[in-house]
């Protein structure tokens, strides 16, 4: 599990305009991963709302931000569409971001226990060094909260 201080893997993967994203293409510039359960839910339709409505305040800092799912291209292209995301999202269906990043755990639904993503997010310095993680986000208030920390660094 990536911690403060670590650096992050460059890790590749698909995005919904069929081209590749690579983390190591970011170097330079701050990047913010979160990574959240499934397209179109209500928490996490909320969530990425919440980044789109501040993503002009992260560009100004110079940073991009990056939403990942296990979800495939397809659901994120329409998730996308709907929700008027101007950031990319990652097709996580191997899992190597989730794994990287260690966020997968035990839910429960309904009494049905199942492994997903527990939402979470992270904010990455220009070296791809690790500066702060957020895990078992709640949503209300966290994208500012995010923003904040980004301002401060």
């Amino acid at each position: 599990m990536l911690q403060p201080g670590d650096q992050v893997p460059d890790l590749t993967g698909a995005i919904v305009d069929g081209a590749t994203l690579a983390l190591a293409d970011r170097r330079g510039e701050p990047v913010v991963v979160y990574f959240y359960p499934r397209d179109n839910t209500i928490g996490c339709t909320r969530e990425a709302q919440d980044f789109r409505d501040l993503y002009p305040a992260f560009r100004a800092h110079g940073c991009e931000v990056i939403g990942v799912s296990r979800d495939t291209l397809a659901s994120h292209a329409k998730f996308r569409e709907r929700n008027a995301l101007p950031f990319p999202l990652v097709a996580d269906t191997d899992e190597a971001w989730c794994q990287a990043f260690g966020v997968l755990g035990e839910k429960v639904l309904y009494g049905r226990r199942s492994i997903g993503i527990v939402r979470s997010t992270f904010l990455i310095d220009g070296g791809g060094i690790l500066v702060h993680a957020w895990r078992k986000v709640k949503v209300p208030g966290h994208a500012a909260a995010v923003l904040e920390r980004l301002a401060a660094a």
